[in-house]
């Protein structure tokens, strides 16, 4: 089975595709993300013709806009960029994330340093062009920064945002669309929702309660933006804890008392910040599988931490505590 098709920039993967003949390989998106995504790469100043090695270039606002100069000179590229970002952008309507290099004046997702016509910087909230253009014409796609990936929680969050936006493109998007179909997805994405906002979760229920008020195709519309908005927002431990909660009302029934006690201590134990969620989530997990609950088993919130702690082991994942609780929940 292939990957999840998500979009980098070539450099990330040790492509020597920089100005200066470099690259900026990136081993957590070749070791570790492969393993779950099929990377698509571009380098936009390299395929819009600027070649390598090639004069850095920089972002100066004029009048009439912004425009892609080279640092060293007045040689102007920002023709040659905006007629390959137009020919490229409707090609990449099958991904389901992007990486992109940060400071790049053409890949940089934020903070991107704006010149004046002389060349000197004026702001430093710019953006490159390419990943202007990408932002704005995939609105609702996953995209990232590769540092931001060093980052625990924004990392959890891309990821778990571009299996949802795989999940709605596979399933809900398009000639795909009917009302079994967005309901299944709501279905499935409940808890996750209410991990990463509540509002939002309160929101999207009556959002989904009447179907036939309007074409299916305006609810579908609002409901995703909607909830790819909720899922862009970081989880709190208060919020995860909420969502466990709730999760574990569907459980408790059927739980012995003393393993009832030690998910909820391994709960408060992440909460302090004692534990990762992995450890919690695995208890969940195997509570469920014992006493499997149809409801629970189509939920993602249960399987996405897999994925999370990937390529980024924490010291408790490997310690004998973890392992004497799944042993526990096991026999």
């Amino acid at each position: 089975m292939s990957g999840i098709p998500v979009g980098i920039s070539t450099c990330l993967l040790g492509k020597e595709v920089r100005h200066d003949g470099g690259h900026k390989h990136s081993r957590y998106c070749t070791q570790v993300l492969s393993k779950h995504f099929e990377f698509r790469s571009i380098c936009p100043e390299l395929e819009a013709g600027l070649g390598v090695p090639r004069p850095a270039i920089h972002l100066r606002e004029y009048p009439d806009g912004i425009r892609l100069i080279e640092t060293k000179g007045t040689a102007d590229h920002t023709d040659e960029m905006n007629a390959f970002i137009d020919r490229i952008m409707p090609t990449l309507s099958d991904l389901r994330g992007y990486i992109l290099m940060a400071k790049s004046p053409s890949c940089g997702m934020e903070r991107i340093k704006v010149h004046n016509e002389e060349g000197r910087v004026t702001r430093r909230d710019g953006r490159g062009l390419f990943a202007e253009a990408l932002i704005r014409a995939y609105p609702l796609m996953p995209v990232e920064e590769e540092g931001r990936l060093n980052d625990d929680m924004l990392r959890e969050n891309f990821i778990e945002r571009v299996f949802a936006y795989d999940d709605w493109m596979q399933n809900v998007d398009g000639d795909k669309l009917s009302a079994q179909a967005l309901i299944e997805f709501h279905t499935r994405h409940k808890f996750q929702l209410l991990a990463h906002s509540e509002k939002i979760y309160r929101q999207l229920g009556p959002l989904l309660s009447d179907l036939k008020s309007e074409p299916l195709e305006n609810i579908a519309d609002r409901y995703i933006h909607l909830f790819m908005e909720a899922m862009s927002q970081k989880v709190s431990r208060g919020s995860h804890m909420n969502a466990m909660m709730h999760l574990l009302g569907y459980l408790k029934d059927s739980m012995h008392a003393e393993d009832k006690k030690v998910l909820l201590e391994q709960m408060e134990a992440y909460r302090r910040g004692e534990v990762p969620l992995v450890v919690p989530m695995t208890l969940l997990r195997m509570a469920q599988r014992r006493e499997p609950v149809d409801y629970l088993h189509v939920q993602k919130y249960l399987g996405y931490t897999d994925l999370m702690v990937d390529g980024a082991p924490s010291p408790h994942q490997s310690d004998t505590t973890l392992r004497w609780l799944i042993d526990r929940l096991r026999s």
